[in-house]
Order: C-alpha cells, then structure tokens, then sequence
C-alpha cells in the first residue's frame, strides 16, 4: 500500500503544479507547448518502467500474478500503449464537446484538467473492479473479450460520427437539475445571477467529457486487463497515458482529419486483444507479440492516412 499512497501523491502533485503553477494564467496551448508536453509525458510514462522493473525485481510490491521484473515491464509498456491509442478516439469526442459549446481555446486546459482528475478517481474504481472479477471469476475475461470484439465490429462498421453533446440525454438531464447560463463566465463553472445559481458552458462540456471518458474506460480497461491482472501495472499504465491525453489533444486534435484511417487501427487492436482474452486459457500470446501488433497497426493506420488521398484532394487535383 506505500507504494500506491506514494506514487497517488506524485501525481496529485504532477496535477497541482500543472494548474497551479505551470497554467494558473488561462492561455491558448499552442502547437509547440503542446509537442513538449506530449513528448515530457511520454518520455515519463516511459521512464516508470524502470520503477516497475525495480519495484517487481526487489519484491517492493505485492506480486499476485507472479511476474518477472522484465514481464512486468513490458506488460506495463503495452498496456500503456494500449490506453494511449485508444484515447484517440476520446480526442475527438472531446474535439466535438469544445465546438459544441463554444469553449474557447484559452479555457479548455482548465476543463480537461478537472475532467481527467475526475477520470482519474473513476478509472480507479473501474480497475479495481474489474481485476477483482477476473481474480474471482475466471469466466468474465471471456465476457470481457466478446464486448472488445463487438465494439471492434460496431467501430468498423459504423459511418462518420453524428456525435453531438446538445441532443444527448445528459445534456437534457444538466438542463432539468440547473440553470444553464449560454455565455462563457471566464474560468467559472458557475454563476451567480440575481440568487440563483446557474451552470455555465464549461461545467456542461465538463461532465459530457467526464461522462464519455467512462464510456471510452469501458473498451481500454478491459483491453488492457488482457494483458495483465496485475492491479498496480493497469492502474499506472492507464493513469500515465491519461495524464498525457491532456497534451496529446492540442497536439493532434488539429490534425485529427488527416489520420482519418487510424479508426482502423483501433479497430484492429480491440480485435487482437478481444481474440487474445477468448484464447487466453489456450494459447499464450508472448508479449512480444501484443507490442508489434499495437506498433505495426498504428503505423498502418497513419501511413494509410498520409499516402492515400482522400476523394476531395482527387477531385481537386483532377
């Protein structure tokens, strides 16, 4: 439990000096800042992975899965890659709250920032869950990896996302319990108006995020539980890719119709990881094999999306 009470304390600390000190003036994240932050988390994240090597090689943790220090590392390695391509989809819904409701530029740091703190305690829960199912019930990675399998068939199925905040049911709902303001107030999430208190846009595009990222934990949580059970790994794994998302959604939401083929290869990792928790009990995947199949299936994806012109550069070319 010390480990889990220190490394807690280093990311509220991590989230502390994000917004108190590094972003207490509200500013627009531009492309430069974004990259150097994307690369300080990734670069990070990647760096734990000598604590994770060190913490199972000295036996500084509890080990219910029985892993090697090098397992362990590489588990904590795809397990994170896992969560960081999977959040590509969530940059995208979040891209789509922002315009919904008009947040500006300088202001969404601030509502991704209580958004993933949120995520963060959410996520928590759910990985603790869900490691305890499969510690106690054998049978739920089977349940697990025919819901990965189904979302991987809706996603590559399914056309251009409709998606649109103001016409879903928790929009609907926020307007019954609250009074909601349409003006942006600066930073606040809520005003106060000749006594009574009414929610501004920020606090609605807030919890829709808050919300979809729960929906969005539904696919990567399980997804990585395919790799491990190990609760400590899944939970570092995907809290560290979450902290990056921050950073990872300036950088890319701008370029985010020019990978329009990375939904492929999201499509086919959950399809590897659903077909991987199905076999488990069968055939042991090496994680070697779980490494090359993210790597290779995100490099596709974003070679595809560069090297094959969409039907408008054709025609305008033409």
């Amino acid at each position: 439990m010390l480990v889990w009470g220190i490394f807690i304390a280093i990311i509220l600390l991590l989230l502390v000096l994000d917004l108190f000190v590094l972003n207490r003036k509200a500013h627009v994240i531009k492309t430069k800042e974004a990259t150097i932050w994307t690369i300080i988390w990734i670069s990070l994240a990647l760096a734990f992975s000598g604590v994770i090597y060190w913490l199972f090689a000295g036996a500084h943790i509890e080990n219910p899965t029985g892993l090697t220090a090098s397992d362990a590392v590489i588990k904590y390695i795809t397990g994170y890659l896992i969560e960081l391509s999977l959040s590509i989809d969530n940059v995208f819904v979040i891209a789509v709250i922002f315009s919904s409701f008009a947040i500006p530029d300088k202001y969404q740091h601030r509502v991704l920032f209580w958004g993933i703190l949120g995520a963060i305690v959410f996520r928590a829960l759910m990985i603790l869950f869900g490691v305890a199912l499969i510690t106690k019930f054998d049978w739920i990675i089977y349940v697990f990896g025919v819901f990965l399998l189904i979302t991987a068939y809706k996603m590559a199925t399914s056309s251009e996302s409709k998606f649109d905040p103001k016409t879903s049911k928790v929009y609907k709902v926020i307007r019954n319990l609250f009074p909601v303001t349409q003006k942006i107030e600066g930073e606040k999430f809520f005003i106060k108006r000749m006594g009574v208190t009414a929610a501004t846009p920020l606090f609605i595009a807030l919890i829709i995020i808050e919300l979809t990222d729960i929906l969005f934990a539904l696919d990567s949580i399980p997804a990585i539980l395919a790799i491990t059970a190990d609760p400590f790994i899944v939970f570092s794994s995907n809290i560290l890719a979450i902290l990056g998302l921050r950073s990872m959604y300036f950088l890319i939401s701008r370029m985010l119709a020019k990978f329009r083929y990375i939904n492929y290869s999201l499509v086919v990792i959950l399809a590897f990881v659903g077909v991987k928790m199905l076999l488990s009990k069968h055939i042991h995947f090496p994680e070697w094999i779980s490494l090359t199949v993210i790597a290779v299936a995100l490099i596709a994806g974003i070679l595809a999306s560069v090297l094959i012109k969409a039907e408008e550069e054709l025609i305008d070319s033409q």
